[in-house]
Order: C-alpha cells, then sequence, then structure tokens
C-alpha cells in the first residue's frame, strides 16, 4: 500500500510540475524574482535606516550624559568652595555613575556604527548583483521572445503548429464533402440515364413501358382513320389500308 501510495504521489508531482511548465512564462518568472530581489534591497535598506536611528538615540542620550557630568563637575567645586564636602561628595559621586554609563553608550554607538557599515557593505554588493540581474533578465527575455517568434513563423510557414492543424483538417473535410457530393451526383446521373428513375411526367403514376407503348400505338391509329376520312370526302383517292384497331380488353390482356 505504501508503494502504491508513493507512486501516485510521485504521478501527482508529475502531472503538476508538467502543467505548471506549460503554464510558466519565463519573462513573468524573470520579473518576478528581480522583484523580490527589489524587496530584499529595501528590506536591507530599512534595517540600515533603523540602525541609524538607534545610534542616533544613544549619541543623543550620550550628549545628555556628557552635559550632566560637566555640570555635576561644575556643582562638586562650587560645594567644596562653599566648605560642604558632603554636597561635593555627591555630586561627584553622580558624575561617576555618569561617567560609567557614558562609557557603555560609546560601546553600543561604536557597535552600532559597525553594524551600520556591515549593512551599508551588503546593500551596495545587493545592489550590484540585482542591477546585473537586471540587465541578463532583459537579455534573457529578448531572446525568449526572439525564439518564440521564430517558432511561430516557423509553425505558420511549415504547417505544423495548433491552428495550422485545425485549418489542415477543415480543409481535409471540405474535400472530402465535395468529393462524396460529386461521387453522389455521378451516380445519379448514370440512374437516371439507365431509366432506373420513372418519368414524373408520364399519363398515370401507374404506367409501365408497355402501357405507354399500347397507348402511342392506339392514337396512331385514331390518326390513320381520321386522316383516311378526310381524304374520301376530298376525294383524293382511295386511302391506304387502316392500321389494325386494337379492342378493347387487348390492353388489359
Amino acid at each position: 500500500m505504501a508503494g502504491t501510495s508513493g507512486r501516485f504521489t510521485t504521478v501527482i508531482k508529475a502531472k503538476i510540475n508538467k502543467m505548471l511548465d506549460k503554464a510558466e512564462d519565463p519573462g513573468e518568472t524573470l520579473d518576478y524574482s528581480y522583484q523580490k530581489q527589489l524587496e530584499s534591497l529595501q528590506g536591507v535598506k530599512k534595517g540600515i535606516a533603523d540602525v541609524v536611528t538607534a545610534k542616533k538615540r544613544l549619541q543623543m542620550q550620550t550628549s545628555k550624559l556628557e552635559q550632566s557630568v560637566v555640570k555635576l563637575d561644575t556643582q562638586a567645586r562650587q560645594a567644596m568652595g562653599q566648605g560642604n564636602e558632603e554636597l561635593a561628595r555627591m555630586a561627584l559621586e553622580r558624575k561617576n555613575v555618569a561617567q560609567t554609563e557614558l562609557q557603555g553608550l560609546d560601546a553600543q554607538v561604536t557597535e552600532l556604527e559597525a553594524q551600520q557599515q556591515k549593512l551599508i557593505d551588503s546593500e551596495q554588493k545587493l545592489r550590484t548583483k540585482i542591477e546585473s540581474f537586471r540587465t541578463k533578465k532583459e537579455v534573457i527575455k529578448a531572446q525568449y521572445n526572439a525564439a518564440e517568434a521564430q517558432v511561430r513563423i516557423s509553425e505558420a510557414a511549415t504547417g505544423v503548429g495548433e491552428e495550422m492543424a485545425d485549418v489542415g483538417l477543415a480543409m481535409q473535410r471540405a474535400v472530402d464533402k465535395t468529393e462524396n457530393m460529386r461521387a453522389r451526383a455521378d451516380a445519379v446521373g448514370e440512374l437516371e440515364a439507365a431509366g432506373t428513375f420513372d418519368d414524373i411526367t408520364a399519363l398515370g403514376s401507374g404506367t409501365d413501358d408497355i402501357d405507354r407503348q399500347l397507348h402511342q400505338l392506339s392514337s396512331q391509329s385514331a390518326v390513320d382513320d381520321d386522316l383516311a376520312k378526310l381524304r374520301a370526302e376530298l376525294g383524293q383517292g382511295t386511302p391506304p389500308p387502316a392500321a389494325p384497331q386494337i379492342e378493347k380488353g387487348e390492353g388489359a390482356a
């Protein structure tokens, strides 16, 4: 069961990878990577700004402590000048605490300055890298677009593209239909010439060839009789022998 599950997972991943590969646009992928690098660069710049801000705060606090040290030293001297040794001692103690804090702040400022410099160096390297990537990105996009255009032109010229394949299939279907129509027309013409189809102008819808011949013979006999009578009336000689009459019922027999 575990083997089947692993195989199923592999097949699904292969299918998804194929779909993604087909849908992936190299130009869009490169632009997205470039955008991510720009975001990283903005993050480094923000880090530099934060470090500089922290350093400025420490420097401001350092300046205040330095002013406090000077002030406390002055106050201690004034107290000693007035003979107030206890007050002078308290001023000097505060001065000592301020100097200790001042030393710690100086160390922190120095550390922040070192971090700031590292971030600046990293920002410059990243900027150079991004600029190089941008140049390569544009070159690759141009090459891909040129190759894609060449493929489309080649497919259109050779007829191997999907659109041309559809056109070829449509043309083949039209040719097949035309040939079928021609074959049917030839078959109808051949059957008509052979007399397979009945003449719709015949006397009756149920007449056949024998009926038509008998009707034609009867009509010819009637014409001959009328012509003989006409000659007798006009005295133009003995009429020729009339065609044998067909009695009623012979056609039916």
